[in-house]
Formats: structure tokens, sequence, C-alpha cells
């Protein structure tokens, strides 16, 4: 395609293409601090939904190696979504080197604590928090957990925040744009520190899974295997793709590491209650 720029993010490489300057323009920004590979596992394409869409009220299509073909389009401006949510596809329908959960994952002293729900838990609100506070941020969309040794493999993408969590990002933080109007309402993209970068090739072992909710009165409540194991395939997007390593996986991550459900009310009430659940492990 006319644009186009190379990312490797922990394990993964993408080769993104865009029929326009400006979302590639915003990719290399963000992801400044990233290598740029020769070679790529996936190709994500923005193109526009027709000739004439390229000028009057630019319309990107989402399209590569994987696609949904009922997605929407997205205008110009959110070209940057269009993207992420692009690489998010090509690894939840593509990845086999690892069981994927969806998941923020952040370490201390390579034992990493996976945060894992569904969208509006707060995740990723904790992961950046907690990454502000000496962290070692791993992950925001997924958490890469390899079949054989049950490691955490890194896979430090940009942070997408939305609505009311951007009042939470530092004002130091590199950022996207702030886009309005999407299928999410607001959101911005945060890039990890340069530590979290830097180590991206360095993975962690799970010693804890957290499935956090927000907006709820303070609370922790401890959770049956069994619970635990519906929960964790719930949130795998290739835990039948992998079959019986995939079983194997998750299995091992259930008999193997604990696991608490966490009510909080607040970011700050979240991130003092898993600081006190490190603690005590």
């Amino acid at each position: 395609m006319r644009h186009r720029i190379s990312l490797r993010v922990g394990p993964v490489g993408f080769r993104i293409g865009s029929d326009w300057r400006a979302p590639i323009a915003a990719l290399d920004a963000l992801y400044r601090d990233y290598p740029r590979p020769d070679f790529a596992d996936y190709t994500v394409r923005l193109e526009a939904t027709s000739f004439w869409r390229r000028w009057l009220r630019p319309s990107v299509q989402t399209l590569g190696d994987y696609h949904l073909p009922d997605s929407a389009p997205l205008p110009l401006a959110q070209g940057l979504l269009a993207a992420e949510m692009g690489m998010n596809l090509q690894v939840a329908l593509g990845h086999r080197r690892h069981l994927l959960l969806h998941a923020a994952v952040v370490a201390r002293d390579d034992r990493a604590v996976l945060l894992s729900g569904v969208s509006g838990a707060g995740k990723s609100t904790l992961a950046l928090m907690l990454s502000r506070r000496g962290w070692r941020f791993l992950g925001d969309e997924f958490a890469l957990i390899d079949p054989v040794s049950g490691l955490a493999y890194p896979f430090p993408r940009p942070i997408s925040l939305k609505n009311e969590s951007l009042g939470v990002i530092p004002p130091d933080s590199l950022t996207g744009p702030h886009l309005t109007g999407t299928p999410k309402g607001e959101v911005r993209h945060v890039a990890p520190d340069s530590a979290a970068i830097a180590a991206m090739d360095v993975p962690a072992r799970p010693v804890l899974v957290i499935f956090p909710r927000f907006g709820q009165p303070l609370a922790l409540h401890g959770m049956a295997p069994t619970e635990t194991f519906v929960r964790l395939t719930q949130a795998s997007t290739n835990y039948v793709a992998l079959g019986e390593a995939g079983f194997r996986a998750l299995t091992r991550l259930r008999s193997d590491v604990p696991a608490v459900a966490l009510d909080y009310p607040d970011g700050e009430s979240g991130v003092a209650a898993v600081e006190s659940i490190w603690s005590q492990l």
C-alpha cells in the first residue's frame, strides 16, 4: 500500500499499510521506541471502502490476513483505532504459539500478575497505575502464555483507556490522539514506559490471577478451581484451536496459580488491593 510501517511487539511482528498517511504517522509516533522488523507475522490493511471515499468523507475498513467481513468502517479521524483493532484481530484469530488470555499483565521480580476481565472491568487502568508504581508492564490486551513452560511473554502494546479512565493518564505520558465518538466512546492510547519496551523479550512466571470488577464496593473473594477454569476458558480466544496443548496450559495455570475476584470502587483502591494481595503471596 502507499503508506506502511512495520512494528514488533514482543514475539509478534506486524506490517500495517494504509491508503492514507495520517494513521501511519500516528502509529509511528505512538510506537516510536519499538523495533521495526524486516519481516512480519501479520499484515493489517487500512483501505477506503470505495475509490471516492479516500477523499470524500474518508471511511476506513480494516482488512488483513484475518478480518471480519461484517465489521463497520471507521472515519479517518479514528484511523489509529482502526489499526489497533486490526492488530488485535490478527493475534486473536491467527496466533497459535501461545495460549491467549484477554488480560492485562504486570510483574515484579519476574513474577507476573494476570488481570483478566470483560471490557470495562478496569484491568487497563489498573495496569497503567501499577506500572507507575514500580511494576513492569507486560501487556494490556493479551496475556501470552507459553504452552510448554507456562511463562507469560510480554506483549506491551500501548494501553487503551476509555471514557472516565482517561483522567488517570499521567501528564508526562506519550499518548495517541484523543479519539471521540468511537464505538467505545472516548479513547486514548498510552505508550508503555521505555523500561517495559526494553524488557519485552523477558518473560515472567504467573503467580496470581485477579478478576477485577470496577465500580463496586471493595471486596475480595477466593475462587474455586472449577470457577477459575471456566473464567479462563471464557477469556481465551484460541484455547479451542490449540487443542490438547491449550487444555494442558489452561489446566496447569488453574492448578498452579491462585486466583481471586476483586471488586473495587476506584483506581486507587484497586491498586492498594493488588499491592496488599501481592504482599501476602
